[in-house]
């Protein structure tokens, strides 16, 4: 059977659902649909801890579906943006679990993960996997994945 690894850029999958639909993703469809697929070894969601009520909830309801989450502090910085970037730990992450399975599935639009995608699939001979809003996912993230999976109405609550 096959091995499957999922790693969820939840901030950037909430943004393009919201900006494109105005409706959210469904994890749990998600769930379904890959794990008909192979078993699924790892899935990570990673998120920005706001310790508000409606976030707590959301949190958990991926703990029940299967999601691990690993959360960073969400920092507003003194020009009123916010920071909260998981690039890094989701790369680390991707580098540390791809020797252990066969595909490897990423829910986000974000091109900086192109290069990442190249690496793995050319060094550990993995499929890729990506998941993202068409109009909001970049296209070198397309052209770097395996598979691409476009994120519509099928996929939203």
């Amino acid at each position: 059977m096959k091995k499957i690894a999922i790693f969820v850029d939840v901030q950037n999958i909430y943004y393009t659902t919201r900006q494109a639909y105005k409706r959210q993703f469904n994890y749990r469809k998600l769930w379904q649909i890959i794990s008909a697929q192979g078993d699924i070894v790892a899935a990570t969601a990673y998120a920005i801890h706001r310790a508000d009520e409606k976030q707590l909830k959301f949190q958990d309801a991926l703990k029940h579906i299967g999601f691990s989450i690993k959360l960073k502090p969400y920092i507003q910085r003194s020009d009123g943006s916010a920071k909260g970037d998981w690039d890094v730990g989701i790369t680390i992450d991707i580098l540390e679990t791809v020797k252990d399975v066969d595909t490897i599935i990423l829910l986000s639009g974000d091109g900086d993960f192109d290069l990442l995608l190249s690496k793995i699939i050319k060094d550990d001979n993995v499929t890729t996997e990506v998941y993202g809003v068409p109009s909001l996912t970049a296209s070198s993230l397309i052209d770097a994945t395996s598979i691409y999976h476009a994120i519509e109405e099928d996929l939203l609550l």
